[in-house]
């Protein structure tokens, strides 16, 4: 049985990191059952770190347009698939942005800024340039800048990950909408870390070299060649997941409905990528050795799970089919 989180953070602590006024939380509780925290002996509400990252997705989708009332009792990785739905859209605009092969990097780390510059980091791209939009020395500068155009990518250095450092990188993707995020760092809990990539950032431990950062920025990245997707330019950037497990299982099960079993192909040959996309991703994580590979095996995954879900939208528009 796995063994539940510990329950170690107060109400206001959970209300400052996630960006939900207190009286909120309580609602989102009371009245919709978002949340069961555990009660100390003096009636003080202890939450678990799950519920965290719960409030903070709770927080973005409201914001978004989304009804407590309809998710307030989805889990942590509903949520996300569901936040990662509206990341698709950014993304969408940013590759229209890249028509020209030239990503453009928001950087908080000044060290971190001047490895971009590297020969070792430069040599990981062929048709894609690689430039620092902007440089900061901290997150609090970077929430405060304004740029003419969004970054793609938001790269961070963090010297040890804590859920002060995660709740800044979030308002400061939200904040100049950059919907990839890439984060290294030198300590940190395990725990945390598993949150913080289940929210869609990719997260990676020092030591790092110029090549190897540079393999984690391509892992967002298409795969470099000409014919990667339709209208995409070499180096656009891979949209996060459109349809979810449960989408895809439904879509499959209809299969038998219709005229010919594509719809089934499809959905599963889209399941069976985006499983290997997120293990390449997590092997990517852990080993420095192989990580050329690793972020070569993601970028093609991504970029091959990112055209089948196109062809399943005119597999679903051709058979009738309705896709959530």
């Amino acid at each position: 049985m796995k063994e539940a989180p510990q329950a170690v953070h107060r109400i206001g602590t959970v209300a400052k990191l996630a960006g939900v006024p207190v009286p909120t939380l309580r609602v989102w509780e009371s009245r919709y059952q978002a949340f069961s925290p555990q009660k100390t002996g003096g009636q003080q509400r202890l939450y678990n770190e799950e519920d965290l990252l719960r409030a903070t997705l709770l927080k973005q989708l409201t914001d978004e347009g989304h009804a407590i009332s309809k998710i307030a009792n989805l889990d942590a990785d509903a949520l996300n698939r569901l936040r990662r739905q509206h990341q698709s859209a950014s993304l969408l605009k940013a590759q229209q942005r890249v028509r020209s092969g030239t990503v453009a990097v928001a950087v908080v780390g000044l060290g971190l800024a001047g490895r971009l510059g590297s020969g070792a980091f430069q040599a990981g791209f062929a048709s894609t340039t690689v430039q620092v939009a902007a440089a900061f020395p901290d997150l609090d500068a970077a929430l405060a800048a304004e740029f003419a155009s969004p970054p793609h990518i938001l790269l961070v250095k963090a010297g040890t990950l804590h859920e002060i450092v995660l709740d800044g990188i979030q308002r400061v993707a939200r904040r100049h909408q950059i919907a990839q995020v890439i984060v290294v760092y030198n300590y940190g809990r395990e725990q945390l870390a598993r949150a913080i990539k289940q929210t869609g950032m990719l997260l990676r431990r020092e030591p790092v070299s110029d090549s190897e950062l540079a393999d984690l920025v391509r892992a967002v990245l298409m795969v470099d060649t000409a014919d990667a997707a339709p209208d995409a330019a070499p180096g656009a950037m891979i949209p996060p997941r459109k349809y979810s497990d449960e989408t895809l299982a439904r879509v499959a099960g209809i299969s038998g409905q219709v005229l010919c079993e594509c719809p089934r192909h499809v959905a599963e040959l889209i399941s069976q990528l985006a499983s290997f996309e997120q293990y390449s991703q997590e092997c990517l994580h852990r080993s420095s050795e192989d990580a050329h590979l690793h972020a070569h095996l993601a970028s093609v995954s991504g970029s091959a799970r990112a055209l089948f879900e196109r062809a399943l939208e005119m597999v679903a528009e051709h058979e009738g089919i309705v896709l959530v």
